[in-house]
């Protein structure tokens, strides 16, 4: 496996890279939105949403867990996720500035 030189890119760059992997499949997307508007879901309320195996929907309910944009209870059996509200707005806050950067026409191409 080869080195992903993380290590070489700033703290911001790399929070930026890390929220954008939430948006970086449509099935995460998709959860996200299932979220958002819902306020509160159960995994098995997700998987009958949705047209991915309950293994996959589990794989990306971690990732999305992992990166902090939603957060989960367990009460066996069953887990409830929920949007993180403070990753949330920070991953809007995020993109926002990284779009406001460009400013106006470029010269290019």
């Amino acid at each position: 496996m080869g080195v992903t030189k993380t290590e070489i890119f700033t703290e911001q760059q790399n929070r930026v890279a890390d929220l954008a992997k939430a948006f970086a499949h449509p099935a995460r997307v998709a959860i996200l939105q299932l979220l958002a508007q819902k306020k509160a879901c159960v995994c098995g309320d997700l998987v009958d949403e949705l047209p991915l195996a309950q293994a996959t929907v589990s794989q990306h309910l971690k990732e999305l867990k992992r990166i902090g944009i939603i957060k989960g209870e367990i009460n066996p059996p069953r887990v409830c996720y929920c949007i993180n509200e403070v990753v949330w707005e920070e991953a809007r806050q995020t993109f926002g500035s990284l779009f406001d950067i460009y400013v106006g026409a470029s010269t290019c191409c």
